[in-house]
């Protein structure tokens, strides 16, 4: 797993640099825009020598960036158009000291110009630029963004160049990755460090490809550091694929019980059960309703369907709980949720089998999560469960709006975990996988085609199978949630992500796997 920080241990190390090492602060602004241009050439592969780069320069350090980076690309041959937004008058420090140098050096470009702000206006300047570097704000970002930031930034969104912003998109909150306006970046060069709200949120969103650039202290620093939020790699899910012995059976290979499906939403548990057959489980038994198995017979081949008697009513009651309590017992893990439906009996239902067999390995997922809301979580032991809601799930079971759940996303994903004390994996774009003693996974994998109708039934079923082979919830969570994404990711090489389907992403588990393997040994 990859480490995230927050703002303030990124600032914490620009005072290490400084005051235990001794390196002026002149010379990490230095080493950020070797950095930074650096980053630019590698990963921008049509810069010409011709058009000019726009930048556009705030008060602070993050202004001072990039006045140096603007010398770094002057010397290298680069045109500048470079826009100031504070007077000489209002810098100080190491940003004051690099527009001085940029200020008498770029006499001797002529090719080159510096404009100093007077309004909106100005932005136009920039409209012949084939790159535009936000250097505006940096990490000490609070709040909604005021004028004249607010307009700067949408009329530079509204240009059409590849945009890179220095450190953060500026307007971007980075604790919280919240924001009204933010610049869209297409590359974000993040110093030091890579910063959590860059993956999350509005940073997801508008950070565009991010990648480390360096202030010249080294890793040895940050290895010290407490970290409590990760960004998955290919690693993280091959470690937690399903491995079988050579004596392995169909029993000792995992066994999944998925308590999905009614005659109205019959779907959702078929998809569940093909994924886990599909995924590794030795052993697949659907519970259904009596009423209505010609209907599941019909989408699934290979999972074994025992039915409960349901009084002929298509749905879950508490009484088909007992009928299939030694399934429950047999279950390393149960599925319960897709396509339950949300009747009163469901509910009641629900709630008997929670309290009842609360050392099970549940996923609990779609109707189930509606089922434990209005705080009946609290009321019970789910320590070995796995919880997966999408967003509006999640606000519903917390009892609040989805934009009280944006505004403090992580916060409240680690509250939920730790008081329930069970893993959270809150879907979305990205899947973040809360643990209970606070530490936060955000995954990596995925794209726009997971976005339809089927695609958390499939996720519930491959976590269900991963869990009954490895008898281990957190890492087979994981590995899991990465290995659904990346299903996705190899889909649209082939796809476009508006037709992927359910199905193609559970045709496609074994592929995934096989690539997975083959990439990592």
């Amino acid at each position: 797993m990859i480490p995230l920080f927050s703002p303030s241990q990124i600032r914490e190390a620009d005072n290490y640099a400084i005051k235990k090492l001794g390196i002026p602060g002149i010379a990490l602004m230095e080493n950020a825009s070797r950095s930074l241009i650096e980053a630019i050439e590698r990963n921008i592969n049509e810069l010409n020598h011709y058009l000019p780069i726009g930048i556009i320069c705030g008060k602070g350090n993050n202004g001072g960036d990039g006045y140096a980076l603007a010398r770094q690309l002057m010397i290298r041959g680069y045109p500048v158009k470079l826009i100031s937004l504070a007077h000489e008058s209002e810098l100080s420090g190491d940003a004051l000291v690099n527009y001085r140098i940029f200020k008498k050096l770029i006499i001797s470009y002529k090719n080159s110009d510096h404009i100093q702000f007077n309004s909106v206006r100005d932005i136009n300047k920039l409209k012949d630029c084939q790159l535009i570097i936000d250097a505006l704000l940096g990490t000490g970002t609070r709040g909604d963004l005021k004028e004249p930031y607010s307009s700067i930034i949408e009329k530079l969104n509204e240009i059409i160049a590849y945009k890179v912003a220095v450190d953060i998109p500026s307007g971007l909150q980075p604790d919280t990755s919240v924001g009204n306006i933010i610049f869209d970046a297409d590359l974000t060069v993040t110093m030091a460090e890579l910063k959590t709200g860059l993956f999350y949120g509005k940073g997801y969103l508008y950070a565009g490809k991010v990648i480390k650039g360096t202030i010249g202290i080294g890793s040895e620093y940050f290895d010290r550091l407490k970290v409590e939020a990760y960004l998955t790699e290919p690693e993280d899910c091959f470690s937690g694929l399903p491995m079988r012995k050579k004596d392995a059976n169909k029993y000792s290979a995992g066994k999944v019980l998925i308590i999905a499906g009614s005659g109205m939403l019959p779907g959702a548990a078929a998809l569940a059960a093909n994924a886990a057959l599909n995924s590794g489980a030795g052993a697949v038994v659907l519970a259904f309703p009596y009423i209505s198995k010609q209907i599941i017979h019909q989408k699934i081949c290979e999972a074994t369907v025992i039915t409960y008697n349901d009084g002929s009513k298509e749905y879950l009651t508490p009484e088909a709980v007992d009928q299939i309590a030694p399934n429950i017992k047999w279950a390393d893990s149960i599925v319960v949720g897709p396509g339950l439906g949300r009747k009163s009996e469901t509910v009641s239902a629900l709630h008997k089998l929670f309290e009842k067999y609360s050392n099970k390995k549940f996923i609990i997922d779609a109707d189930a999560v509606f089922a434990l809301s209005e705080g009946f979580y609290k009321k019970i032991s789910l320590m070995n469960s796995v919880f997966t809601p999408h967003h509006g799930e999640f606000a519903n079971l917390m009892g609040i709006s989805i934009e009280e759940l944006h505004q403090n996303l992580l916060s409240l994903g680690r509250k939920f975990s730790r008081s329930s004390n069970s893993i959270l994996v809150l879907k979305g774009a990205p899947t973040i996988i809360f643990h209970p003693d606070g530490e936060i996974i955000i995954n990596s994998s995925g794209n726009e085609a997971l976005a339809k109708f089927g695609s958390g039934d499939v996720l519930a079923g491959i976590i269900g199978s991963f869990i009954a082979c490895n008898k281990e919830v957190e890492l087979s969570a994981i590995s899991a949630v990465y290995l659904h994404g990346l299903i996705a990711d190899l889909l649209v090489e082939s796809k476009s992500e508006l037709s992927v389907s359910a199905t193609d992403l559970i045709n496609n588990i074994s592929d995934t796997i096989k690539f997975v393997e083959k990439s990592i040994v």
